[in-house]
């Protein structure tokens, strides 16, 4: 998750849809939504990266969030199921922009598994971690273990706390952002212990992000590349962190297409090649 990101899949946002009744969002400002996710189209195509934009689905709010209904793999796209109602059309919709892209697909998860992409970080190409959580269950990782395990790929779960319940969102990767071969940011109160301890077993240390950080997209950070990242504007204590480090940090503005709906730059790609 660390490797140049040479090409990419986004999903432009609706402006159609119950936002705050079925996606559980904080009401966006519909214009801002648009030149936000734009602006952050134009941020990774200057750092480098092919970026497929597929278009809106009106309704389906949350599927902006482009990182969740699959899992993409070195062998192909792994479609999810999603356990949020609002979600549960999403890898339809998915499968088809994979088809009409020419991207593989390596398989999909069957009843009664239920996955979100969110819940899961690479390592290295023979090391996925996935969170046990309220949108990933123990079907939907078995089901991931499975379609992985004739290439080689070695499956970790951690379960992830209760937190605020069902009705919010907490990913693997709300706590847990890859940004260097041995080095990641990492919101402590969060994570798991086993996560932390397994993190330390590989050589890998981390930057820590405060409450206030945390909530604004300040854990959700894409790499582009080794040591080069794409963060939410607005956190300043990590991004500080970072900088002092010698990590390239770009920023971009996302207070209606990340911070309202609980979904960082991460969550607004699908990666699909990354190269070594």
């Amino acid at each position: 998750m660390v490797s140049p990101l040479a090409r990419v899949l986004v999903r432009t946002p609706t402006t159609v849809g119950k936002f705050v009744e079925d996606g559980f969002w904080r009401e966006p400002d519909s214009v801002a939504l648009i030149e936000e996710h734009q602006s952050f189209v134009e941020l990774l195509q200057s750092l480098g990266a092919v970026v497929d934009v597929a278009e809106s689905i009106d309704g389906l709010v949350d599927s902006v969030y482009m990182h969740d209904p699959m899992i993409m793999t070195p062998h192909g796209a792994i479609l999810l199921r999603m356990a949020k109602p609002i979600r549960s059309d999403e890898p339809a919709h998915f499968r088809k922009t994979l088809e009409d892209l020419g991207v593989p697909i390596l398989g999909e998860l069957s009843a009664p598994s239920f996955a979100d992409g969110g819940d899961k970080v690479w390592l290295d190409e023979k090391t996925l971690l996935i969170g046990h959580s309220y949108r990933t269950n123990q079907e939907g990782i078995d089901q991931t273990r499975e379609l992985l395990a004739p290439f080689g790929v070695e499956v970790h779960s951690f379960d992830l706390p209760h937190y605020e319940g069902p009705g919010a969102v907490l990913h693997l990767m709300s706590v847990l952002s890859p940004i260097f071969y041995d080095k990641a940011v990492v919101y402590e109160p969060l994570a798991p212990v086993r996560l932390l301890e397994f993190l330390k077993s590989r050589g890998i240390s981390w930057f820590t992000v405060s409450e206030k950080e945390m909530l604004t997209q300040g854990s959700n950070i894409l790499a582009v590349a080794p040591g080069v990242v794409v963060l939410a504007a607005g956190n300043p204590e990590i991004e500080n962190k970072l900088r002092s480090a010698g990590i390239a940090v770009h920023l971009f503005t996302g207070e209606n297409v990340a911070i309202k709906g609980d979904g960082g730059p991460t969550c607004l790609t699908a990666p699909l090649l990354r190269i070594k």
